[in-house]
């Protein structure tokens, strides 16, 4: 292979690319590569009007940067290290072209905020995983086609393009006889007896939660004394499922993926631990200067009648409102004053086993801000803490008993800049979300309370978002 002089070229060299065949299927290109080092899969499973249009493969890094606990800290190192390269973008093609990819977790937002440490974290998940990937299988659904795209780096000058050169052909070769089987790393598990307290849960033995049914339900009544007193509007609350692990992950996120089709899901081998998601939601997407984030609040069963209760319901009309307003204001942080809009209020979206109110927020990125800025500027996000957004993240902190560690997190790639420095990003909240690591496998879920929230309604929804992910792990 070839071996570059340094690590930071300033060319911002054309990709190699290479049409593949039509009837490579994403899911194909997945099992093929995910033997190899921090696979990650960007899957549109679920393909709606103007959602789901691109997927993604890659795997092997060159570089995997892993910060345990600091969120500015961990950004500052992401964009120090991704701004070192440069590489141009081939018009035509699916976004992402190459750069970083992997999971920002909720606790990169919580030490943006000097917030209160969870009571119990067992399994000490990454405040950010991120590794630079300098090939990416790109698929476009709308046009049916895909390509391998490689960019060469690290490597400068002349072995530039003869590692892209040799890197095109690995994949080539990958897609066509499969990676070996990966040997997923495997760490002392955590015991039984260094959990936090467990409680039964409606699925019988095997899946346990950090709440009782009582326990969780004071909570919500805990969280409405606190929006009642005027300290929130909103707060997302929510109950961790932990079951065992089931072994292979990358089976679990392709049972999860077909139980729960979604058109931001995706899959990040960590090393010692796995992210399989099938989220609904976006978090953040730029587009040249341009920004959008999806919020979702409002959820309901499948059914003409259930969403038409879902449209007229006060309470989820209320719930959404203030998480637009919430994603307004941070978004002004750093778009233009102008620019920031709402296109899209209340849409009913349908979903697997459920349907959501989902809004749109766009705006434009003002000069002086990048991506970067963007992310500091609105992690985590709104729909999954609360409004304000540092107090619901307190009042969250002392109720929930345990970390949430990737969940409400996101799962990211951000494009190597352009000559000129651009990027590109997108992004989903990390919810029907599956996280593999230490003999387990956590599968949180939650909901935002507002102040006409029932607490037993609360707990019976967070049972309709659990459905399918407990069927992925214990079909």
């Amino acid at each position: 292979m070839p071996t570059a002089d340094t690590l930071a070229p300033s060319d911002a060299m054309t990709p190699l690319v290479v049409e593949l065949d039509r009837s490579l299927r994403p899911e194909d290109a997945f099992v093929a590569l995910a033997g190899l080092p921090h696979a990650v899969f960007f899957d549109s499973a679920m393909r709606m009007p103007v959602l789901g249009r691109y997927s993604y493969v890659t795997a092997d890094p060159f570089d995997w940067l892993t910060i345990p606990s600091d969120g500015r800290a961990a950004i500052d190192s992401l964009f120090d290290r991704l701004n070192r390269y440069r590489s141009a973008t081939v018009e035509g093609l699916p976004p992402w072209q190459g750069g970083a990819a992997g999971v920002v977790g909720y606790e990169v937002g919580r030490s943006l905020e000097r917030l209160p440490r969870p009571r119990w974290d067992e399994f000490q998940h990454p405040a950010l995983a991120m590794g630079f990937y300098d090939f990416v299988v790109a698929f476009d659904h709308a046009e049916g086609r895909a390509w391998a795209i490689s960019t060469g780096l690290p490597a400068c000058g002349d072995d530039r393009q003869r590692r892209a050169e040799w890197r095109m052909q690995q994949v080539l070769d990958g897609l066509a006889k499969g990676s070996p089987p990966q040997a997923f790393e495997h760490c002392q598990p955590v015991s039984q007896e260094d959990l936090a307290p467990s409680f039964a849960t409606p699925y019988g033995v095997g899946v346990a939660s950090n709440f009782s049914r009582g326990g969780y339900l004071a909570a919500v009544d805990r969280v409405l004394e606190h929006l009642r007193a005027g300290d929130a509007f909103q707060v997302n609350l929510s109950q961790r499922l932990l079951l065992p692990d089931p072994g292979d992950p990358v089976e679990m996120y392709l049972r999860l993926r077909e139980r729960n089709p979604a058109p931001f899901g995706g899959y990040v081998d960590g090393g010692p631990w796995q992210v399989a998601s099938a989220s609904p939601e976006r978090f953040l997407q730029v587009a040249g200067r341009c920004v959008e984030t999806r919020p979702i609040k409002g959820t309901r069963p499948l059914g003409v009648a259930a969403g038409a209760e879902l449209l007229a319901s006060e309470k989820d009309r209320a719930e959404n409102v203030m998480i637009v307003d919430l994603l307004r204001n941070d978004l002004s942080r750093v778009c233009k004053d102008d620019s920031v809009a709402v296109p899209t209020l209340f849409g009913l979206e349908p979903y697997a086993h459920v349907q959501h109110l989902v809004s749109v927020v766009t705006g434009r990125l003002r000069d002086e801000c990048g991506v970067a800025d963007l992310l500091e500027a609105t992690l985590p996000g709104g729909s999954i803490t609360g409004a304000p957004k540092v107090r619901a993240q307190e009042i969250i902190a002392t109720l929930e008993p345990t970390a949430r560690g990737a969940y409400c997190g996101a799962i990211a790639w951000i494009g190597f800049p352009d000559a000129a420095g651009r990027q590109a990003m997108d992004s989903s909240v990390l919810i029907r979300t599956l996280t593999r690591s230490r003999g387990w496998v956590q599968a949180p879920v939650g909901g935002g309370v507002v102040v006409q929230s029932d607490p037993a309604a609360e707990y019976e929804e967070t049972w309709h978002k659990a459905a399918g992910l407990v069927d992925a792990v214990a079909p």
